[in-house]
């Protein structure tokens, strides 16, 4: 009896991972019918910047992935403990800097003392950035002509980071950036909070994928309910780029939602009409995308 009790209970098991990982196994089993996707339309985003151009997250970063022509350059922001909003991905300073710490727990002076290290561990100059300073970047670039936007990840949960969404806008209404700004994020909270103090603001719905024949998406490490009247004030909707597949692209595009891609190394896409991809190479996209309109 046990016996049967633990096969029943792993073949349940199974049948359960097997669902939860079903929308990525066509990508992966069919990766050959993959191709690059029609790029005249697509908005093209440098990912943290353009992470394989220059040290991620970084203001050298952000300006290699302007030169590359990016569409947009895509930044994460967290609070320091001294109510600070700096620009960085990962919720400690340990994996891009000489340092070690929680960015809650630092105050912006012990951040700035550090320096961003290479993807080989190789001690830069740069530091980490405030969200101040990418806007005076922007400004600058904006001023000169490049009309480059900005995607601005907060992240975040219910716990930490309170007033992070108040402080976002205010940077926002300080450089008249709300025109060129959108707000993503995992968090449905971060998104309903900003939406309840500015519907203006552009926002966008960051997740992994949508489960098969249920209203439930994973986002993050949440398996959330998911409704177009839920996420009515969400512009676009942001996959894991092996998350998505054609009928799903249809549904979403026929309710008037963009659809981006996200994280692309190279040109290696699912060939699907999509509105946008998010990228480490910002360069080769871009070139892409010239080299293809000047073929036409």
């Amino acid at each position: 009896m046990k016996k049967k009790i633990l096969i029943y209970t792993v073949c349940a098991l199974v049948t359960v991972i097997l669902y939860l990982l079903s929308p990525f196994i066509p990508a992966f089993f069919y990766s050959e019918q993959y191709a690059t996707t029609n790029t005249d339309h697509m908005i093209i985003i440098g990912h943290r910047g353009g992470a394989a151009l220059a040290p991620e997250n970084t203001l050298a970063c952000y300006r290699k992935g302007i030169e590359a022509g990016a569409d947009m350059i895509e930044i994460d922001i967290h609070l320091t403990r001294d109510g600070h909003v700096v620009v960085c991905h990962d919720q400690s300073v340990d994996r891009t800097t000489n340092g070690k710490g929680l960015i809650r727990e630092l105050t912006l002076n012990e951040i700035r003392q550090l320096h961003i290290v290479d993807r080989n561990g190789n001690q830069t100059n740069e530091r980490i950035p405030t969200l101040e300073e990418v806007f005076q970047l922007f400004q600058e670039v904006r001023s000169n002509g490049n009309p480059c936007q900005l995607l601005i990840e907060i992240k975040r949960t219910r716990n930490i980071y309170q007033g992070l969404e108040e402080k976002l806008l205010e940077q926002i209404y300080q450089n008249k950036a709300s025109n060129w700004v959108t707000v993503q994020s995992f968090n449905d909270f971060a998104l309903e909070h900003i939406h309840e103090l500015d519907s203006s603001i552009r926002l966008e719905k960051l997740l992994f994928c949508k489960l098969p024949l249920l209203p439930l998406i994973i986002d993050g490490y949440h398996i959330s309910r998911f409704s177009y009247e839920k996420y009515s004030y969400v512009r676009s909707f942001n996959f894991q780029y092996h998350g998505i597949w054609h009928s799903l692209l249809d549904d979403l595009h026929s309710h008037g939602k963009e659809v981006k891609l996200w994280t692309l190394e190279d040109l290696n896409a699912p060939a699907l009409s999509v509105d946008g991809i998010i990228t480490n190479r910002p360069d080769i996209w871009v070139e892409h995308r010239n080299n293809k309109a000047r073929s036409e």
